[in-house]
């Protein structure tokens, strides 16, 4: 069988991050980029790929399927229109990156190179789990979360929808995180943390309130 043809949802260079991970496992191939906000980027091209705009992809529902190739937890918008016309989402993991047989992991969700999810963790759709993260056992990860790089999530821990963890924090065991927050780089979370902040700092202390993801 040939490989399934996937459109990437963006055409910023985390992308052709994306590319490079589509090209190195195998059943897929990248098949075009698609842009939602500037028509003008379709006529430039992205890595050597076309770039579609969002409105005309209706005729490749039948045989593609898409990738949100956005690190913004603000994603919901592209993901919704990409269901909307009927395009399926694929769900992509690099050879490299270990996910227990007993975890699960949504349509739309892409695992980059060297990761490790613990047994018995649900990771949601649409959620982009970075170079190097690791999860733990028990785990809930919800939609459109964003792991950034070397994050490391603890286990029975809970980490609700479009929420954004930066490069290289971590979540302690036992802890939850709520919707739309954002752990900012470096930082040790310790206790709970309510919807819609911002954290930082070892440990963690909320440094804004009233966001909405990154």
């Amino acid at each position: 069988m040939s490989d399934q043809p996937l459109l990437l949802c963006g055409t910023r260079t985390f992308a052709l991050e994306v590319a490079d991970v589509v090209s190195a496992t195998p059943g897929f191939r990248v098949a075009g980029f698609v842009e939602n906000e500037d028509p003008e980027r379709c006529a430039r091209g992205h890595g050597g790929q076309t770039v579609h705009w969002v409105e005309d992809l209706e005729p490749f529902a039948a045989d593609h399927e898409f990738l949100c190739a956005l690190t913004t937890t603000h994603r919901r918008r592209f993901t919704n229109q990409m269901e909307a016309l009927g395009v399926p989402a694929a769900t992509v993991i690099h050879p490299t990156a270990v996910l227990s047989a007993q975890s699960s992991l949504g349509p739309g969700s892409v695992v980059l190179p060297a990761t490790v999810v613990g047994s018995h963790t649900s990771i949601g759709r649409h959620a982009v789990i970075n170079r190097g993260v690791l999860v733990g056992h028990h785990t809930e990860v919800g939609d459109h979360v964003t792991l950034g790089p070397g994050a490391n999530v603890g286990g029975n821990t809970r980490v609700d929808d479009a929420v954004y963890v930066g490069i290289g924090a971590t979540v302690l065991n036992g802890v939850s995180v709520g919707t739309g927050s954002v752990i900012g780089a470096g930082a040790v979370v310790t206790r709970d943390v309510p919807d819609r902040v911002q954290v930082m700092g070892v440990p963690a202390r909320v440094v804004k309130e009233d966001i909405a993801g990154l």
